[in-house]
């Protein structure tokens, strides 16, 4: 993100027609014309205005890097931890990803979506209104962040000022953090999804955390191909919500993707089974284990190729029951959007990652 000073009044025809739509505002709420046009012009004249490069210019790379740099700056303004910053900015990312109809993205560098009646007010008549003070009149959250006199939905450090407005009045630490977390969301899973991504990235301490692998080692002896959406009859008629990963007993099951262990234990029909949240909001489970590696315990964070747990056949019935069914791991993928999560076939990402990584390996050898 770089910074250039330039003469709004000059250099945006725009600032005319902000005027024109809060003289229209200024007649039902009774403020004075001349007020109006003299604070609009006041503040268009000569203030910072900040500019990206457009996404196309940038590679991934420098995009995960200016949005770091995006982050830290508010972060040491804020006094909020740049990985909080991070995780609230990734959620919300991700459910733009699952609500593409009703949510878009701030810009390519910022994710974080509010919505227009919480932005101007819900009884705001200027729906688009981008002036603070009659912004503030119908009780709307946004702020104006870069001095301009705007308070704009698309500006990311109006957007950040905003944001970290709301959690700056709870003080610092975790605690505090998850509880303004719960305030902007009122949902539990929201709380959890934000914190769980915080701890993803301090731990790591970088943004890039999409490395995915095959959940089995490409060099033993598997097959699969896809059952998504076959019939099941054990426990009633359902359908099969994910793809089976037929190997020995024994065979290393590893995790997909960085992530967190969100679930571990006894599934009546899943068995023993495991479940890893990764950063992109996608809840990775692995089902009908013989085991579990030894030290991997709910809350842990796990890296992508990292075992946690080996090929069974456990599953249908009560904990310890076995042998019902050939040994195989059961792989599905479920995507949070928000309130619930829903299945999605796994076979064309595994048949993407399990390509790549024996790619990867033949360019070692």
């Amino acid at each position: 993100m770089r910074w250039q000073p330039q003469c709004l009044a000059l250099s945006r025809l725009a600032t005319w027609r902000n005027i024109s739509r809060r003289l229209e505002v200024a007649k039902k709420i009774h403020i004075p014309v001349a007020v109006v046009i003299s604070l609009s012009l006041l503040l268009g004249i000569c203030t910072p205005v900040a500019y990206a490069q457009s996404p196309s210019e940038n590679s991934q790379k420098d995009i995960f890097k200016q949005r770091r740099e995006l982050l830290d700056t508010w972060s040491t303004l804020s006094g909020i931890p740049w990985f909080h910053l991070a995780a609230i900015d990734q959620y919300e990312r991700t459910l733009n990803k699952a609500l593409p109809k009703k949510r878009t993205a701030t810009s390519e560098l910022l994710g974080i979506y509010i919505p227009k009646d919480s932005w101007s007010g819900p009884l705001n008549p200027d729906q688009e209104d981008s002036f603070p003070a009659s912004i503030g009149l119908f009780h709307g959250i946004g702020q104006d962040g870069n001095g301009d006199g705007q308070a704009q939905r698309d500006n990311e450090q109006d957007v950040l000022h905003t944001v970290t407005r709301h959690y700056i009045k709870y003080g610092p630490g975790s605690q505090n953090f998850a509880r303004g977390v719960w305030d902007y969301y009122h949902n539990s899973r929201a709380v959890q999804r934000v914190m769980q991504f915080s701890k993803l990235y301090e731990h790591f301490g970088r943004l890039d955390l999409f490395e995915h692998t095959f959940p089995l080692p490409t060099t033993s002896d598997y097959s699969y191909q896809s059952t998504w959406g076959m019939k099941r009859g054990w426990g009633g008629r359902r359908i099969h919500e994910g793809t089976d990963i037929f190997a020995s007993y024994g065979v290393p099951v590893r995790s997909t993707s960085y992530g967190v262990v969100e679930i571990k234990g006894w599934n009546r029909y899943g068995g023993w089974r495991i479940g890893i949240r990764d950063i992109d909001n996608i809840y990775h489970y692995y089902a009908h284990l013989s085991g579990f590696e030894k030290d991997i315990k709910v809350g842990d964070i796990v890296t992508p190729g990292q075992t946690v747990g080996w090929v069974g056949s456990s599953g249908y019935g009560k904990p310890g029951t076995q042998g019902k069914f050939p040994p195989h791991l059961h792989y599905g993928i479920y995507r949070d959007r928000g309130l619930i999560e829903w299945a999605f076939d796994p076979y064309p990402l595994l048949r993407y990652w399990e390509q790549s990584e024996s790619k990867r390996l033949r360019q070692k050898k």
